[in-house]
């Protein structure tokens, strides 16, 4: 049995979807559920344009409000939750943290928010993939038909 698992998420639409896929697999192997979200180190916010301490700020209080939507749906669904935010790259970030916590399995998005895109997953999905030997959950943004 699976009895810890873990969702990494930005908010995007398939981390919508792993979101209720994640709290749907917590449920039915009455695990706890770890919600990670990691402040991308490498970022569009990156030039001389934008305040970066204003940008930090906006980043770190969309993950707050990320973390805090999953938290309700995961107390509405009657699931243990313990959120965390990292900073960092994100592929990294949460291999580490799923090390940390003895994560038996990680759920995410097909493909996220971030500015940096892969060919035919997501890049932090494509990384992840490579360079961890746990078990990874997949899930598409969108309805297939």
């Amino acid at each position: 049995m699976d009895d810890a698992i873990l969702l990494a998420t930005d908010g995007s639409d398939a981390a919508t979807k792993a979101t209720e896929r994640a709290i749907d697999l917590a449920n039915s192997l009455e695990a706890t559920l770890f919600v990670l979200t990691v402040l991308e180190s490498r970022t569009e916010y990156d030039n001389a344009i934008v305040d970066p301490e204003k940008a930090e700020r906006h980043r770190r209080e969309r993950a707050t409000e990320i973390l805090e939507d999953v938290t309700v749906a995961a107390d509405d669904a009657g699931i243990a939750v313990e959120t965390a935010v990292r900073s960092g790259i994100p592929h990294e970030e949460i291999r580490r943290y799923a090390g940390e916590k003895g994560i038996d399995v990680i759920v995410i998005g097909a493909r996220g928010h971030s500015s940096f895109h892969g060919s035919l997953l997501g890049s932090t999905v494509d990384r992840l993939l490579r360079s961890t030997s746990r078990s990874v959950l997949v899930v598409g943004g969108t309805e297939q038909p």
